[in-house]
């Protein structure tokens, strides 16, 4: 299949000269043809400027993506690593998907979303601005990971530990996994919910609040 290249679209990478190629998807809204482009430019470091939809495509690799400014939609595909990516400054959502490594990947402005992957660990990442949703995900480890924006669900995964994370400004939700230890987290805005797990059994609400400062409620 040919692509055909506007003359806009050529001007606007043929005239870009820094390492990192900076790409407004706006421009182009193919991700086939993107790639054209950047086969042509010996597929160099870039970054998209604004939103990137890919869900539901047949993509199995982002290439040489270092950032997204925007939101990145990657829901049920088959993409297995994100590569060299990153940063994401909106959502990145990848339920459903075959993801099973984050790559690269330091830090979520928006909400991240991992529901049902078999994704084991977080990595390098280290904040996420918005929700974290892993509900009924493999996860085992939350990596170098120490804050979260929004809620954390964690609910029906093998987890045992929340490693070094230190705050959830929203819910922490853990009904149903494995988890035994609370690692080092010291807050919680809103509620905790550890019903059906290993932790519940073993301590009382007060010894919860006296590990956690939980700005809601406590549920064994």
């Amino acid at each position: 299949m040919k692509y055909i290249i506007t003359e806009r679209q050529y001007k606007l990478l043929s005239e870009q000269e820094e390492e990192i190629l900076t790409i407004p998807y706006a421009h182009f809204q193919d991700w086939d043809m993107l790639q054209v482009f950047l086969k042509r430019r010996k597929n160099p470091p870039y970054k998209i400027s604004g939103n990137l939809e890919l869900s539901h495509f047949s993509i199995e690799s982002l290439g040489n993506l270092e950032s997204v400014d925007g939101n990145l939609y990657l829901r049920r595909t088959p993409i297995k690593s994100l590569g060299n990516l990153k940063s994401v400054g909106g959502d990145l959502d990848l339920d459903r998907s075959s993801i099973e490594s984050i790559g690269n990947l330091e830090s979520v402005g928006g909400g991240l979303y991992l529901e049902g992957t078999s994704i084991e660990s977080l990595g390098n990442l280290e904040s996420v601005g918005g929700t974290l949703n892993l509900r009924d995900s493999s996860i085992k480890s939350l990596g170098n990971l120490k804050s979260v924006g929004g809620s954390l669900y964690l609910r029906r995964t093998p987890i045992k530990s929340l490693g070094n994370l230190k705050s959830v400004r929203g819910h922490l939700v853990l009904q149903g996994s494995t988890i035994k230890t609370l690692g080092n987290l010291e807050s919680v805005g809103g509620n905790l919910f550890l019903e059906g797990t290993p932790i519940s059994k073993k301590y009382t609400e007060e010894e919860i609040r006296s590990m956690v400062n939980a700005g809601g409620y406590v549920y064994l």
